[in-house]
């Protein structure tokens, strides 16, 4: 890639020249990696707002515009046309499959959803009422000691079975979780269901009677995985990405997106919804909270509304918010109080100048925890639920980032406003 054109820095009476180019979308990018050796000094930008840590043709964002654009293609025709794996294709490979490619694919995930018999043990090591996050995280970890034969980084054959497995077994793992963390026996993968219904299977099978995943739940499950599927460089994806500029192997560095991905500013912001919905508890309190939310003095804030970098809306949320009118429908609200407040928290925060002006809109994470609550999983399983969308999106970041010539380390710099040069003081003088 050649310089589209030249920025100047001028400081201290002396001008530094930097590159800049020009991407296939979005604003230019000025090249500051010999700003240091040339200049004596470093860039602050503390959350990496304004940084580009890499280059990617996986997934592009426009926040202002509200596009989400896959390999190019907009998210809303993905979740409209497409299904999980063929999404997953799309980001592992940079196109679309063709009939034979994909039936391929959809094989050899299938195939791999079993996980080592061994790794049932290791879950009884965790106490009954650990998070299910937790034990993700110990879990996909452990996966490097029990697949030794797809640890070599540098050989594209077993970063290819790696890829397949982590796409396969993470959606095992999380179900097996969940069973773990209710006192109920894991569920084995069926080979004859698709990646969605299989994962509900997992998840709300019991031995004592046969389950059929209704094709609505179904499909709104693998929206869900869809629209979650890669975010660009988040905060998970760009741990995934510091983790491997190690060299780490990449069950750990997955497993490290996962504990990213744990925090409730990042993957628990659908858990964080669905406890705001609980505290408002009935319908008749929403303008109540509304007022609050409305308030500068009141620490109240309307969860699961507005992004950080959708500025207009979400173009998720509008495949979502059809998929949770189609499972609302499917099983109703009038039994289930927090659906009644969400429905109309909705109605009312839709209609209200004041949260237009704002740019609060209802974004995917509103939705998605309306349709997880409705069909029946607790709110400690919707970030687990996201790592298993999210998967594909860091091995396709892994894979890209492992193939770059280009490849560094991730090193960070500082802004140090500690002590300088002091000498230590013996301790019976202090």
């Amino acid at each position: 890639m050649q310089p589209t054109k030249t920025a100047t820095l001028s400081f201290d009476g002396k001008s530094i020249d930097l590159p800049m180019y020009s991407p296939t979308a979005g604003p230019d990018v000025i090249d500051i990696r010999k700003l240091y050796s040339q200049a004596d000094v470093f860039t602050y930008d503390p959350g990496f707002t304004s940084t580009a840590a890499c280059e990617s043709t996986i997934t592009f964002i426009d926040g202002d515009e509200g596009v989400l654009l896959h390999r190019g293609y907009p998210i809303d025709q993905l979740a409209s046309k497409s299904h999980f794996l063929e999404v997953c294709f799309l980001l592992l490979y940079g196109e679309l499959p063709s009939s034979a490619a994909l039936e391929d694919f959809e094989t050899r995930v299938t195939r791999h959803t079993m996980v080592h018999e061994q790794m049932h043990n290791f879950f009884r090591g965790f106490r009954r009422d650990a998070h299910p996050m937790a034990t993700m995280v110990g879990v996909v970890g452990a996966m490097s000691a029990f697949y030794h034969d797809s640890l070599d980084i540098n050989d594209t054959w077993q970063r290819e079975v790696a890829a397949i497995r982590l796409i396969a077994k993470v959606p095992t793992i999380a179900a097996m979780a969940y069973k773990y963390s209710i006192g109920q026996p894991f569920v084995y993968p069926r080979n004859e269901l698709d990646y969605a219904s299989n994962f509900l299977s997992m998840c709300f099978a019991v031995p004592a009677e046969p389950y059929y995943a209704n094709p609505i739940l179904a499909r709104a499950m693998d929206r869900i995985f869809i629209l979650h599927a890669d975010h660009e460089q988040n905060a998970s994806t760009s741990t995934v990405r510091l983790a491997s500029s190690s060299g780490a192997n990449p069950f750990a560095c997955i497993a490290a997106g996962i504990a990213c991905l744990w925090g409730p500013a990042h993957g628990g912001a659908n858990q964080a919804c669905l406890e705001m919905l609980k505290e408002i508890g009935s319908v008749d309190r929403i303008p109540e909270f509304i007022a609050r939310a409305k308030d500068k003095n009141d620490p109240f804030r309307l969860m699961g509304f507005g992004h950080r970098v959708y500025k207009n809306f979400d173009p998720r949320a509008t495949v979502m918010k059809q998929s949770a009118d189609e499972v609302l429908d499917l099983l109703g609200v009038a039994n289930n109080p927090l659906l009644q407040v969400a429905k109309e928290l909705e109605r009312v925060a839709l209609q209200d100048e004041y949260f237009a002006e704002k740019k609060l809109f209802p974004n995917v994470d509103f939705y998605s925890g309306i349709i997880l609550e409705a069909m029946g999983f607790p709110t400690s399983m919707f970030t687990p639920i996201f790592a298993v969308s999210r998967t594909v999106g860091w091995i396709s970041q892994w894979k890209e980032q492992i193939a770059d010539p280009n490849l560094k380390i991730g090193r960070p710099r500082q802004l140090y406003l500690g002590e300088t040069t002091r000498d230590y003081t013996d301790i019976e003088k202090r």
